[in-house]
This record gives structure tokens, sequence and C-alpha cells, in this order.
């Protein structure tokens, strides 16, 4: 509600003298038609909820969308790694026998299997490295979080 004083003179009649109260402030409404400030307030905030209740969305989506898309691409690699581990089964069944026309059979599974055995040792020791350097925490989100939190807390810096 807007307050307006008036500044004109009061009639002759009823001047005022030094000892009596300034005239009260008058309640002006806006005009009719146009809304007040805490209206649009109110607007600009209900806009701004569904705006971000509509992004939200829309982020759903995408990522449902995006999610089946990995789902797929994640079953085919399971397929091509299933396939991967029985050539190199087989493989390994390959050299198992024609080593074994050279050698004992016996010894022939075994020196496969300890060439086997040595590539798994090397594959963990490198992978348990790597995962130790792995780190969940997204930090830039959380930075990029920070930065506007401090811009919200104040928006002129």
């Amino acid at each position: 509600m807007a307050i307006t004083y008036t500044d004109h003179a009061p009639p002759p009649s009823k001047r005022r003298t030094e000892t009596e109260r300034p005239a009260e402030p008058v309640a002006v409404q806006p005009p009719a038609g146009e809304p007040s400030v805490g209206e649009l307030i109110g607007e600009i905030g209900k806009d701004l909820s569904q705006l971000v209740r509509e992004e939200i969305q829309l982020a759903k989506a995408e990522m449902k969308e995006e999610a089946t898309k990995a789902g797929k691409a994640s079953g085919m690699l399971a397929g091509a790694g299933y396939a991967g581990h029985l050539v190199l089964l087989l493989g390994s069944l390959t050299v198992v026998l024609a080593l074994a026309n050279v050698m004992d059979g016996a010894w022939a599974a075994l020196i496969v299997t300890a060439v086997w055995a040595l590539v798994g040792a090397v594959l963990f020791v490198r992978g348990r490295k790597q995962i130790r350097n792995v780190n969940l925490k997204p930090e830039q989100t959380v930075e990029t979080l920070k930065e506007d939190a401090r811009w919200a807390r104040n928006p002129t810096s």
C-alpha cells in the first residue's frame, strides 16, 4: 500500500499553528487493474517455482532417456564380455592341448593356469592402485554450489 503526503496548504480558515500536528499520511490504492508490488513479487515467486519444477521434470526425462541408452549399451558390453570370456577359455584350452603334444597334459594345463594367474595378479594390483585414486565426491560441483550459495547471500558482490 503506497503512502503519500499531500503538500497542499490547508484552506485559510484551517491554517495550522505551531502546536498542531501535521496532517496524517493518506493511503493511496494503486489504480484499478494494476497489481500491487506484493502481488508482483508473489507472481515472480510462483513463476520461478514453476520454472524450477519444469526444469526438474526436463532433467528427469533426459536422465531416464540416457539411463535407457546406458542400460542397452551395458547389456551389449556384458554380452561382449561373456563372448570374450568364452574366447579366452577356449583359447586357453587350445594352448593346453597344443602343449600336451610336447609334454604331459597336466604340466601343460599347469603352465597355462600359471600364466593366467600372473595376468590376474598384475591386473589386480594395477586396478587396486587406480581405485585408490578415485574420489567419489564431485569436487567441482561442490565448489560451484558453494559459489552459488555465496552469490545468493550477497548478489551484488
